[in-house]
């Protein structure tokens, strides 16, 4: 049992209707591996010792079988979330699957259409309005709305709190933010002097921000983000993102010691870790399953 990872994005496609100029997400992967490969990596994860799974892609709803992959995470004994763009997103979705996931993560770009255009294609915004209406009527399901910095929005963040803050003021569920500084990683060119906030800049949103939100707000700088995550690839290969290059460890089915690929690898295990604590689901004996913040 793994020690050193709490929680693994399981990447289970690059298929994605948004073409979002700051994504690290994989590309160009047009055969993900079915679902019976799906379901045993799913499998393995919980083997490992990991307490978490994130389902992510790409859109991971552009995948037909992810109803299935959502509900065996869960009997498998992980916490299941799923990150999408929204756009995907239907009622009769969010109803099946209610009982199964603990966290929705949704991209937010800006306060308004005509901000969120600028690295969303038209619409999203309205999508994402909806699909957060539709969360309120499964209020198990907790909500992370999450917003990466970029030149293009660097402004209107404060309006996108203010948004979040209303939002959370109507749903019974536990509704936070992240805010990311766009990070210079992705496997397509980008030209990131366009679309890059500098350091300076992002510390003084923290700044401006810190202590003026009535939600909980999670800053996540260039530091912090790097070295953090541990990816499975829609192809079942593990991969280590660290800087702007991803390292592969093989086909995660194939490795027999975790824990020694972990720790041969630039993972930062103990800022992971640390960053993992935000978020979990204590079950208190007797009483009703509760989320704490930690």
């Amino acid at each position: 049992m793994s020690l050193l990872v709490a929680t693994i994005d399981f990447h289970v496609t690059s298929e994605c209707n948004q073409e979002c100029p700051y994504c690290w997400g994989p590309q160009g992967f047009e055969k993900p591996v079915d679902t019976v490969t799906a379901l045993r990596i799913i499998e393995r994860v919980k083997a490992f010792g990991a307490r978490r799974i994130v389902l992510t892609g790409g859109d991971p709803l552009k995948r037909s079988d992810v109803r299935t992959l959502i509900r065996r995470a869960k009997e498998v004994g992980l916490e299941v979330a799923l990150s999408t763009t929204g756009d995907e997103l239907t009622a009769a979705f969010l109803h099946d699957v209610a009982s199964d996931l603990d966290l929705i993560s949704l991209p937010i770009d800006g306060s308004t259409e005509a901000v969120s255009v600028r690295t969303k294609k038209a619409g999203h915004f309205t999508a994402i309005l909806q699909a957060l209406a539709w969360l309120r009527e499964h209020p198990e399901i907790d909500v992370k709305l999450c917003t990466p910095v970029t030149r293009y929005n660097l402004a209107d963040v404060p309006n996108i709190v203010h948004l979040a803050e209303a939002y959370a003021h109507t749903t019974r569920a536990r509704v936070f933010y992240n805010i990311f500084q766009a990070f210079p990683r992705s496997m397509l060119p980008v030209e990131w002097d366009k679309l890059l906030v500098t350091d300076e800049e992002f510390a003084t949103l923290e700044r401006q921000l810190a202590g003026q939100a009535h939600i909980r707000l999670n800053f996540l700088d260039h530091t912090t983000l790097d070295r953090l995550y541990v990816m499975i690839f829609p192809d079942g290969s593990l991969v280590i993102p660290s800087g702007a290059d991803f390292f592969s460890c093989g086909q995660f089915l194939e490795i027999e010691d975790f824990d020694t690929v972990i720790a041969a690898s630039d993972f930062d295990v103990a800022k992971h870790y640390w960053h993992s604590r935000g978020w979990e689901k204590v079950r208190v004996t007797g009483c009703e399953l509760v989320r704490k913040w930690l």
